[in-house]
């Protein structure tokens, strides 16, 4: 599902106190990157942020999921990327607050890859 451009500006405008954030279109929708590493995805008008086991209770006690998509085998859930409450929309600097702590994720799954396979510069 594609995403509309004024959703996208928005997003990318109440994001703008983190820096360095970007928009690249992929899937139908967009991944939100910042030093080279998403850590958001955009379909429609979801926005669903990079999780780990340290931040995925706050969703869950928000009845956000993880993000899932139907293929040919099934429906497959992405465990790693939940979705941002859409309330957040209404409280910008708490919405930045949730998207430096998707950057933190990515980061932290960056640091534990191997050195050739890290892709934070």
């Amino acid at each position: 599902m594609a995403i509309s451009a004024e959703f996208r500006d928005h997003l990318l405008e109440l994001l703008d106190p983190l820096g360095g954030v970007e928009a690249r279109r992929m899937f139908g929708g967009a991944g939100l990157f910042r030093r080279n590493l998403m850590f958001a995805l955009i379909v429609g008008d979801v926005v669903y942020l990079k999780t780990d086991p340290t931040t995925r209770a706050a969703f869950e006690a928000r009845g956000k999921g993880p993000f899932a998509y139907d293929t040919k085998q099934g429906r497959r859930v992405i465990a790693g990327l939940h979705e941002l409450p859409e309330e957040l929309f209404d409280e910008p600097d708490e919405l930045v607050e949730w998207a430096r702590t998707a950057f933190e994720v990515a980061c932290r799954a960056d640091a534990a890859k191997s050195p050739s396979k890290r892709k934070r510069v």
